[in-house]
């Protein structure tokens, strides 16, 4: 099983997910979301793996997304430009990004949910 967690070293809920990971025995990559932007295909394959509608990948609460009105934008970007839009800034993705493949499944949630992570990452 390989497991990477997107994350940003300044946000409080990476800390926190981070330390849970640990506390639990959970091996994992890190990989600085800011820093090492998610491309458009990943996020697209991504996306497609987790099931999730594509708004829950974007992070709302974040500076950016407020700056840029993207609550109004959103609806009327295709899929294509919402994945380059979120390609541009890792800061715009939200974090932390959980990614687990294990023997060719691809299971992804954004965010830190215990409950949604713990099923994830126990099979």
């Amino acid at each position: 099983m390989k497991t990477t967690i997107l994350c940003y070293s300044r946000c409080s809920t990476c800390k926190k997910a981070l330390k849970w990971m640990d506390e639990n025995g959970f091996e994992h990559e890190d990989r600085a979301i800011d820093s090492e932007n998610p491309s458009a295909s990943e996020l697209k394959k991504w996306h497609k793996a987790s099931g999730l509608p594509l708004k829950r990948f974007f992070n709302t609460s974040g500076m950016i997304y407020r700056e840029k009105g993207l609550k109004d934008k959103l609806p009327d970007m295709s899929e294509k430009e919402q994945y380059d839009l979120l390609a541009t800034d890792g800061l715009l993705v939200k974090r932390p990004l959980l990614v687990v493949e294990d023997k060719g499944k691809l299971s992804v949630f954004p965010g830190f949910r215990e409950k949604e992570w713990t099923e994830i990452l126990k099979g």
